[in-house]
């Protein structure tokens, strides 16, 4: 795709069952140094193989991408930011972002180079992400190796929960 806004098309139609998975889309790249979370790295195939997190990309092009998220109960996102704004909402299940519980209809929006991270509900949660840029980096927040190892053992401990857990479901809140 050209990056001349002149050449780029002016309507396009994306399938997400087409859409490759973030890893193969290769459009994020882990920045910074985060020594405690290298420390516990052996753990780490483990806890990426627990199923807790589904990201696919369905649509990307200079610019602007959009990314699909499925994230099991109690899925963590760690504290981390990326170089570029970006535009959260939540389409089914509910995540906890500090003190505040998003649930479907709601969403948030993360400016670049500002930490967030957040949890999925109980029921888990599908959330769309919407960024300003086709390829960007993460930078995550260190945190004690301790702290990385707990996490890691839950996710781990998760996996059989996790494997049986279906997606959640679209329930909008009734207007208020």
């Amino acid at each position: 795709m050209s990056d001349d806004p002149d050449q780029r098309p002016r309507f396009e139609i994306f399938r997400g069952s087409a859409a490759p998975s973030l890893a193969e889309c290769q459009c994020m790249t882990p920045v910074g140094d985060t020594p405690n979370m290298l420390a516990t790295l052996a753990q780490f195939p483990q806890m990426l193989e627990s199923g807790g997190e589904q990201v696919d990309v369905p649509y990307r092009r200079p610019g602007m991408s959009l990314a699909r998220l499925w994230l099991k109960s109690g899925f963590p996102l760690p504290l981390h930011s990326h170089d570029c704004d970006c535009l959260y909402y939540v389409v089914a299940g509910s995540v906890q972002l500090g003190n505040e519980t998003l649930v479907a209809g709601d969403g948030f929006f993360v400016g670049s180079h500002v930490p967030y991270g957040y949890t999925a509900g109980p029921e888990g949660a599908e959330v769309i992400e919407f960024r300003t840029t086709d390829s960007f980096e993460i930078r995550l927040k260190d945190k004690s190796a301790a702290a990385w190892e707990k996490m890691a053992g839950q996710m781990i401990d998760s996996r059989e929960r996790w494997a049986a857990e279906p997606p959640p479901v679209r329930r909008m809140p009734e207007k208020v």
